[in-house]
């Protein structure tokens, strides 16, 4: 009896083996770095960068077309596990242990993922509105409906990053008051919604409101004001807004990371995007665009001496 249980487990052994050097075959052929075609699932949250990023990378290789579908941290999540096509998802965290195990049975191999920025919420007020300072005790009693009964707008409430992310780090649970909890379709819409709702605060990604220098963000930063977050590791507890230097510093308190999880055990055109993204070219496109890049690209003061002329 033993004897045929071998047999057979081996024969299971054998099929999974054979389909994993498939999916290892087909994979392969069907991109390179810089060239090809990928699918890329993005937390909407994370639109504005992504955009500029994918325009900078194909600008260098106009051989390379990449699709990106921007929605909720949920639904990329579930993209990454049942969605063949997807071989990349940019979302604001890592994959669990679990997820990880599961993951690779299902792949044949181990995804990569790792963080490449951190991101900062910034809260958003009516223009008209004189009550701009906040600590996360003041918001997570506003949002539980303990104190100032204002609406709380976020880019959904379907397990999106910027929701997540109140829920686990504000909140630290699901009890919310869902009467003070409005869900509009994406930042652009939490930013309309509040500027046209005194009575409300908006949360979005800082990537669609930071860059003075982006004439859509300037436009939007007409329309709404930047609210001051207290800094309690600071001396004085001071209130600050999200800034390259107060993320740089650790001094905003609304900090989340920016990661990728990517299915590729080739060098195909996902993994070279990664690279780009990884590394300085997209370091400084992060940097750029008002988000706290991995690498550390502080200017220090240097003292050159230079030699006697002849």
């Amino acid at each position: 009896m033993s004897r045929k249980v071998s047999i057979i487990f081996l024969a299971v052994a054998l099929l999974f083996s054979a389909s994993c050097e498939d999916k290892k075959e087909n994979t392969s052929l069907k991109d390179g770095p810089g060239f090809g075609k990928i699918l890329i699932s993005a937390d909407e949250s994370f639109k504005p960068v992504m955009e500029e990023m994918i325009q900078a990378y194909t600008m260098l290789n106009p051989s390379a077309i990449i699709k990106v579908k921007y929605k909720a941290e949920s639904d990329c999540l579930r993209d990454l596990f049942y969605d063949d096509s997807v071989r990349l998802v940019i979302v604001s965290r890592g994959l669990t242990d679990r997820e990880d195990r599961v993951l690779a049975q299902k792949l044949c191999y181990s995804a990569g993922w790792q963080r490449i920025a951190h991101d900062a919420i910034a809260v958003i007020v009516h223009p008209d509105v004189n009550d701009t300072i906040f600590s996360r005790a003041e918001l997570k009693e506003m949002i539980t409906g303990k104190s100032r009964k204002k609406k709380m707008v976020f880019d959904g409430t379907k397990a999106t990053a910027t929701f997540r992310f109140f829920r686990d780090s504000i909140i630290g649970s699901d009890d919310y008051d869902s009467t003070l909890v409005k869900a509009a379709s994406g930042n652009e819409a939490v930013i309309d919604y509040v500027a046209n709702h005194p009575d409300a605060i908006g949360l979005v990604g800082i990537s669609w409101i930071g860059n003075p220098q982006d004439s859509l963000q300037r436009a939007r930063l007409k329309k709404v004001k930047i609210a001051y977050i207290r800094c309690e590791r600071c001396k004085g507890n001071p209130y600050v807004k999200p800034s390259v230097e107060s993320m740089l510093s650790g001094r905003y308190p609304l900090l989340r990371g920016m990661y990728y999880i990517i299915k590729e055990n080739y060098k195909g055109l996902g993994t070279d995007l990664v690279s780009y993204m990884k590394f300085e070219p997209g370091q400084l496109i992060f940097r750029r665009s008002y988000l706290r890049p991995e690498m550390d690209f502080r200017v220090r003061n240097v003292k050159i001496n230079t030699l006697p002329s002849d």
